[in-house]
């Protein structure tokens, strides 16, 4: 993270603090005593010099680096500064990738499923920026440690601890967040957490790519954790790390899609994660179903799905509708959910042989 801080600093956030809160004295023309017009050097008189965050690539700071009272090095500042780029880039990420695989991706045949609420799309969105901030804002503490020294990333390829880590830290990683995912979203279904951290994002018994981040606040940054573990206990190369960070917001968006295309017994793809949403108690990992057949969790998604013919069909939905009521009784009590079709709707789709 500290290669996107100075990226930032170099071309924005320089001449935001330099103006908001000046270097003292002004570096602008002073007086040296004797009536001679001199000029401060801020960069001389600053404790703080610019060191580059990456061997491979740097963005050097202008004469405005040197002109804030909040140096780059400032605590406060990196605080607030990691902050609005989380925030910012985080959104603008979940805009571009979610608008995708909506556009290009997503089955719009889902708005007539019975379990689609009357303006879903909308909602998602509107709970996704409600969280982001907060969300932003409990996760700046480990993106500070970072850029402060405290993680294990490495920049240069021969600081790799040993032969081959280079390549083997993507699927370690993987493992490792798959792992904690499972069990933090496991216990996120306790009944204590559920209805007070996990429910709100079960309101979307068949999530859209605009659901992949429509959660409370505190549910998000829980199931976030193990991706800022990770660098904190093992090393991580540092454009790794922003590879992976990117791929886990892609992934994200990947298994609330509602395109059924990875039919695999290894893979949690959106298929699996539909199960999840429609029937609660299964498939909570991330990435694979190893924890889940593990546990006990897992459940195979239905064969139906991955046929076009069947999965948008009536006996399909009503199975489905069947039993996903029976579990919203039982774990939240009465549906209050207000759906865009009646419980047995009229569709236009074709019906199985």
């Amino acid at each position: 993270m500290d290669i996107a801080l100075e990226l930032c600093d170099t071309y924005a956030f320089d001449y935001v603090y330099s103006t908001l809160l000046p270097a003292s004295p002004s570096p602008y023309n002073l007086n040296d005593g004797f009536g001679n017009a001199t000029t401060f050097d801020a960069k001389a008189a600053s404790p703080w010099q610019w060191q580059p965050a990456s061997q491979f690539l740097s963005f050097p700071p202008t004469d405005a680096a040197y002109m804030s009272q909040w140096s780059r090095d400032n605590i406060y500042r990196q605080f607030l500064s990691l902050f609005l780029i989380m925030w910012l880039a985080g959104g603008l990420i979940y805009f571009i990738v979610s608008t995708l695989s909506y556009v290009f991706v997503f089955d719009k045949t889902t708005f007539q499923h019975p379990k689609f609420l009357k303006n879903q799309i909308k909602m998602e969105i509107s709970q996704a920026c409600r969280s982001m901030p907060t969300m932003s804002a409990l996760t700046v503490p480990f993106f500070l440690a970072e850029v402060r020294g405290h993680s294990k990333l490495y920049d240069t390829l021969s600081d790799e601890p040993f032969k081959y880590y280079n390549y083997l830290q993507f699927p370690f990683f993987i493992l490792f967040t798959d792992m904690f995912v499972y069990f933090i979203h496991r216990a996120l279904h306790h009944p204590f957490l559920y209805k007070r951290l996990h429910k709100s994002h079960h309101k979307w018994i068949m999530p859209s790519p605009y659901a992949s981040i429509a959660f409370n606040p505190i549910d998000g940054w829980a199931q976030s954790l193990p991706y800022h573990f990770f660098p904190f206990f093992f090393p991580l190369q540092k454009f790794a790390y922003l590879a992976l960070f990117f791929f886990v917001q892609v992934w994200t968006v990947f298994i609330h899609d509602g395109e059924y295309v990875a039919n695999s017994p290894i893979l949690n793809g959106a298929a699996c994660h539909t199960m999840h949403h429609l029937y609660f108690n299964y498939n909570y990992g991330q990435y694979t179903t190893l924890w889940d057949r593990l546990g006990g969790s897992y459940r195979k998604p239905n064969d139906e799905l991955f046929r076009r013919e069947s999965k948008m069909g009536e006996k399909e939905w009503a199975r489905q509708v069947q039993e996903m009521e029976a579990l919203v009784k039982g774990i939240e009590g009465d549906d209050d959910r207000e759906y865009t079709q009646p419980e047995k709707p009229k569709l236009s789709v074709k019906k199985d042989n």
